[in-house]
């Protein structure tokens, strides 16, 4: 189990618990978001940010980023990227790794997400309000 940061001020700015959860209590109430860590979009990196339950369609990203070349990274590719995160934890905020980030559109029906904090042992949940004012994702159809 993993803990969940709850408190949109308080977690961005020092990660305290306000009110603890579990990634297992997260994902079975729908809050899980399912981060791609890096993709290569004509050749150039950005994120994308689609439900847990659902998958990434590359070709859809494609349409919607308007390129003809989008693939996933490979781990000795992103791990650079993020030497402030575990492999695999990083969290959606490609604009502070210059990044673009493209958020599904379901998203934006979420009240809240829930995404790694840095590391596999620590969640932060957060307002898709908040999350899109802090990150402005393009929200296009990803799965």
């Amino acid at each position: 189990d993993f803990p969940l940061f709850v408190g949109v001020e308080r977690a961005m700015e020092s990660c305290t618990a306000c009110e603890p959860w579990t990634g297992h209590m997260a994902f079975r109430l729908g809050l899980l978001t399912r981060l791609v860590p890096a993709l290569k979009v004509d050749g150039e990196f950005a994120m994308a940010v689609i439900p847990a339950t659902k998958h990434l369609s590359l070709s859809r990203l494609r349409t919607a980023a308007g390129v003809s070349n989008a693939e996933i990274a490979s781990e000795d590719e992103f791990e650079k990227l993020f030497p402030d995160c575990e492999l695999g934890a990083m969290p959606p905020f490609g604009n502070l790794y210059d990044m673009p980030v493209y958020a599904a559109e379901q998203l934006t029906e979420d009240d809240k997400i829930a995404f790694n904090a840095g590391s596999h042992s620590e969640l932060v949940r957060l307002a898709y309000s908040d999350f899109d004012k802090l990150v402005h994702p393009k929200v296009v159809a990803l799965s």
